[in-house]
């Protein structure tokens, strides 16, 4: 019965081929990469960025802290012809075929729900992702076929952010993280391909409104997440340590005018993982032992409304060789009706038979008033 584990491992080194190749010695240096997918098609379109922006109910994977600066709409009351206030109430729902050059049945779904209260002065939200890695052959040491199971991973979140100042907010996230490699009626050594584990998000949002310099006032925003800080997850009497990673951006709102605004954002994305074949650090060693991968993500992003109602996006993602030397554009749109956002994106890839070449992302906002 290892051959079956070790196909259903095989898919997360599949998987893992979207993100740092340097961190997935064995089975993994970094387990549950699917937590490192960004969920929502508008930040996609942008080149994968949004940690400064974090503006809609998807900052819960972004950066929590812009949570805290989503409290009210502003709603046109006909009665009275003026606008009113109404506590902000979003859903977000995301699904994706993932790497279909394989032809593997992966897919990715998220969903997310939140709500200001008062009360509480900052909104709560909940969120769940699914990642399906596929259908797998159980065999027995003689080859003799056993049967047919899945293989998922899936996480609960719950995220909280406020705003300390008129011009900075802050945020958490606590999640819990289950991965299914195998069934745990399929054991090797006693033991089954599943594991858990639970981890934190911490976020800021600074968005200076008093600052005059240049013209830059209430344009700037500067973000940072440290996402995914916990314990080690065992599958197999093997520890692997969870995606630890610093996030810092940047956005600039370059033009707004009554029918258009054009926003550029920058991101930088640090894996805190160490491995070798020695083995992975803990934390909290590895916060600071993790500086020692060479290079970082760096991704660029615009994106284009016009009155609100028509998104164009642009956006470019890269890496070093030495963390798997991934590259590609990004293209992206989006159009709001009413209460709905509904966004798309698509990746074209510099390298041919790319796993993420022709990757299409679809994702929908619900303003729920």
């Amino acid at each position: 019965m290892k051959s079956s584990i070790k196909m259903a491992l095989m898919a997360v080194i599949i998987m893992s081929t979207t993100l740092p190749m340097e961190l997935y010695s064995q089975a993994g240096g970094s387990a549950v990469p699917f937590l490192l997918i960004s969920p929502d098609a508008r930040s996609s379109g942008r080149g994968e960025t949004g940690t400064a922006i974090a503006d809609d109910i998807n900052a819960i994977y972004w950066n929590p802290a812009g949570l805290g600066f989503l409290d009210y709409f502003e709603n046109y009351d006909a009665d009275f012809g003026d606008d009113e206030l109404i506590p902000f109430r979003q859903v977000a729902l995301a699904f994706s075929p993932w790497l279909p050059q394989f032809n593997a049945d992966l897919f990715y779904s998220y969903g997310t729900i939140g709500q200001y209260f008062e009360s509480l002065d900052g909104t709560v939200a909940f969120n769940f992702i699914f990642m399906n890695l596929g259908e797998f052959t159980r065999t027995a040491f003689d080859g003799t076929t056993l049967g047919k199971f899945i293989s998922n991973e899936f996480s609960f979140g719950f995220s909280y952010g406020t705003i300390v100042a008129p011009d900075l907010g802050v945020g958490f996230q606590l999640r819990y993280i289950h991965s299914n490699l195998t069934p745990t009626s399929v054991q090797t050594g006693g033991e089954a391909g599943t594991g858990t584990s639970a981890s934190f998000d911490l976020g800021i949002l600074w968005k200076p409104q008093d600052i005059e310099f240049l013209g830059i006032q209430d344009k700037l925003s500067l973000g940072l997440n440290l996402k995914n800080v916990g314990p080690k997850i065992t599958y197999i009497k093997e520890s692997d340590p969870i995606p630890t990673t610093l996030r810092l951006g940047t956005a600039f709102k370059a033009y707004s005018d009554e029918f258009n605004e054009l926003t550029f954002a920058f991101d930088m994305a640090k894996m805190l993982v160490k491995r070798d074949s020695l083995g992975s650090d803990a934390l909290p060693k590895s916060l600071i032992s993790g500086w020692e991968n060479p290079g970082a993500e760096w991704a660029f992003g615009a994106e284009y409304w016009y009155q609100k109602v028509v998104a164009f996006r642009l956006g470019y993602f890269l890496e070093p060789a030495a963390q798997g030397n991934r590259q590609y554009w990004n293209f992206g749109a989006g159009v709001k009706y009413d209460i709905f956002k509904l966004d798309f994106s698509f990746i074209n890839t510099i390298e041919e038979n790319h796993p993420l070449a022709n990757t299409m992302r679809f994702s929908m906002l619900v303003d729920w008033r």
